[in-house]
């Protein structure tokens, strides 16, 4: 009797945008066709499939990935957010809104991966992560300002073959300040605050 041969495909299930979504795939099948060829999810882009033009950036557990080389069943278990889960109904993401109002895409086919990846920034800034050139580093310092070259150098993994950086850094600073704005009018305040 010949031996078993393994199985190259598993049934797997996704959390996607809060959304369960079960498949089978083979296990070679990488996040970004999963999400495109298999659920009809072509909000994220494919565009180099090598990691390096950030089109296809999602939220993995609210960090930043590009799908094209996360394997779907790596991901199982996992919290993925796509461009498509951004929005909370018809109200646009902040960082959505800043890019349609600032004009941060042209032919706006990395725009996702770059929404995707400045709410990350915006996440990662505020939890007090440096970059590589924030000035002072160490970790009892405040965050740096989020400054157009703290921004630039952060979303350095999203390329925009369009040439729209300087409209994309301005999106991003104002998704930011208004994010920052939200968050600040969610927290409790202090009784001294409110006298």
């Amino acid at each position: 009797m010949a031996p078993a041969t393994p199985s190259t495909h598993s049934a797997i299930s996704l959390n996607i945008n809060g959304e369960k979504r079960t498949l089978s795939v083979d296990h070679r099948t990488t996040l970004l066709d999963a999400l495109r060829e298999r659920l009809d999810m072509t909000g994220t882009k494919k565009g180099c499939d090598q990691g390096q033009c950030g089109a296809c950036t999602v939220l993995l557990d609210g960090r930043r990935a590009v799908s094209c080389l996360q394997l779907a069943v790596a991901a199982e278990g996992r919290e993925i957010t796509t461009i498509e889960g951004m929005a909370s109904g018809d109200q646009l993401h902040p960082v959505q809104q800043a890019f349609l109002d600032l004009d941060g895409y042209q032919c706006g086919y990395c725009t996702p991966g770059q929404i995707c990846s400045a709410i990350a920034v915006i996440e990662e800034h505020a939890a007090g992560w440096p970059s590589a050139v924030t000035d002072d580093v160490r970790p009892e310092a405040a965050p740096p300002p989020l400054s157009a070259d703290e921004i630039r150098e952060r979303m350095s993994g999203n390329l925009c073959r369009c040439g729209a950086y300087v409209s994309i850094v301005e999106a991003v600073a104002r998704g930011a300040a208004e994010t920052q704005a939200m968050t600040s009018a969610d927290l409790p305040q202090t009784e001294e605050a409110a006298a």
